[in-house]
């Protein structure tokens, strides 16, 4: 396994480069995940990346896309309310880089 420094925490990371231990996550390491990821976080990115870390917590499993789409509805509003626009977020795909970004383990159904 792979492992990252990040604020002098050491971390592990999956096959796929997923935290293997999602409770050592923290923004530092999101910023981290996220610069890796060639993303800039902005407070849009944040909203994502709570929101899946918040249904993650819930439900042990990341949202679906079309929950995604609702969520973003609601918080950024209806004009944005598409996975177009989620792509322009996260472009390597929102529910896959959302979740790397989040600390969470890749989502069933990505390959």
């Amino acid at each position: 396994m792979e492992t990252i420094t990040v604020k002098d925490k050491k971390l592990e990371l999956d096959e796929n480069g997923f935290l293997t231990n999602s409770n050592a996550w923290d923004r530092n390491v999101a910023s981290y995940m996220a610069a890796v990821e060639g993303i800039q976080m902005t407070e849009p990115h944040w909203a994502v990346v709570n929101f899946v870390r918040d249904y993650y917590q819930q439900y042990q499993v990341a949202p679906p896309i079309k929950l995604l789409v609702k969520e973003i509805a609601r918080t950024e509003g209806s004009q944005k309310a598409n996975t177009k626009y989620l792509y322009t977020l996260y472009p390597c795909g929102p529910a896959t880089q959302a979740c790397k970004i989040a600390g969470l383990p890749r989502p069933n159904g990505c390959v």
